[in-house]
C-alpha cells in the first residue's frame, strides 16, 4: 500500500479509501490480510486482469480520435545488440528519408532488462528474442509481434569435430565435447538453458566456465581454445572457427517486437513497428 501510495504521489490512507470505495462499487472484497501486509482476493485478482484490458482499450480509443495523424514524436526503444545492427539501423535511415518528425531513442538491452523498462513505463518498445528450447512466456499486458527467426548452431574450433559425426544429431554433436568447457551469455540465461537442455539429452551436465555478452568476443574465446558456444548459423566467422548447426533438436533463434497492449495504436510507434517488419524480410 505504501509503495503504490509513492507511485501515485498520495498517502497511503488515500490509497486504502480508493481501493474501498472501489470494493464497494464492485460488490465483494478486494483485499485481505495476509500476515501484517495485504494481498489481493480471488476477486481482485480478477479485476486487476480485467484492468490491463480496460485500460488498453481507453488508450486504443484515445488515439483512434486522430488515427490520420502524421507521426511525431519521440519513441523510446530497448534492444539486444544483433537486433540494433541488422533492424534498427536500416529503420533509422528510413525515418531520417521520410519521417523526420520521429525520432527514436536507443538503448543496448538483453530482454530481462528490456521487459523490467517496459513494464516501467520507461521505454515504448522493445526488441527481444528468445529460442524454440527456451520460450519466453509474454503476459496478458503485453502486445508481441513476431520479426524473424535464424537457426543456430555450435560454435567450434575449426577441425575439432571428426567426419564421423557430420550427420550426427545435437546430443551426439554435443556428447562429443562433454569434457570441454562451455561459454554461455553473460546477461542473458536463455542460450545457458538451451545448452543445459541438449547436453542434458546426451547425459551429462555441460562445464560453464566463460560468460560474455559479444558474440564476437565468443568467436575469440573459441578461438583462443577457452571452450566452445552457440553461435547464429548465418552470422559471419571468424578465422578458425566453425559453426555445426543443429539438428534433432534444431535451434531457432526468434525475434520479436514487444509492446504494452494498446499502444501499437500511437502513430509513431505504429509507423516503426511496420518499417522493422519490413526490415526483417
Amino acid at each position: 500500500m505504501r509503495a503504490v501510495g509513492e507511485v501515485m504521489g498520495v498517502t497511503t490512507s488515500t490509497v486504502s479509501q480508493q481501493i474501498a470505495a472501489l470494493a464497494a462499487d464492485a460488490g465483494t472484497p478486494l483485499l485481505e490480510h495476509h500476515g501484517r501486509q495485504v494481498r489481493l482476493t480471488p476477486a481482485g485478482r480478477r479485476l486487476a486482469d480485467h484492468a490491463v484490458t480496460i485500460l488498453a482499450a481507453i488508450e486504443a480509443a484515445r488515439l483512434d480520435l486522430d488515427p490520420a495523424a502524421e507521426p511525431a514524436g519521440t519513441l523510446r526503444v530497448a534492444a539486444f545488440t544483433t537486433s540494433f545492427r541488422q533492424l534498427l539501423l536500416p529503420v533509422v535511415r528510413e525515418l531520417a528519408q521520410g519521417y523526420p518528425r520521429v525520432q527514436l531513442r536507443i538503448h543496448e538491452h538483453e530482454p530481462d532488462e528490456a521487459f523490467a523498462l517496459l513494464a516501467a513505463d520507461e521505454i515504448d518498445l522493445a526488441l527481444t528474442y528468445d529460442y524454440n528450447l527456451a520460450p519466453v512466456s509474454f503476459g496478458r499486458e503485453l502486445s508481441v509481434q513476431p520479426l524473424s527467426q535464424a537457426p543456430w548452431g555450435l560454435g567450434l574450433p575449426t577441425g575439432s569435430l571428426p567426419a564421423s559425426l557430420s550427420r550426427a544429431n545435437a546430443p551426439a554433436v554435443f556428447g562429443w565435447f562433454r569434457e570441454h568447457d562451455w561459454i554461455v551469455n553473460s546477461r542473458n540465461t536463455a542460450d545457458e538453458e538451451v545448452t543445459r537442455t541438449i547436453a542434458g539429452l546426451a547425459g551429462f551436465q555441460p562445464r560453464i566456465t566463460h560468460r560474455a555478452d559479444s558474440l564476437d568476443l565468443v568467436q575469440d574465446m573459441i578461438v583462443a581454445g577457452l571452450g566452445i558456444g552457440l553461435l547464429p548459423d548465418t552470422q559471419p566467422r571468424a578465422r578458425g572457427v566453425r559453426v555445426r548447426r543443429l539438428r534433432q533438436p534444431e535451434v531457432i533463434k526468434r525475434v520479436y517486437a514487444v509492446t504494452r497492449q494498446g499502444a501499437a495504436a500511437w502513430p509513431p510507434l505504429a509507423l516503426v513497428l511496420r518499417l522493422l517488419q519490413e526490415a526483417s524480410g
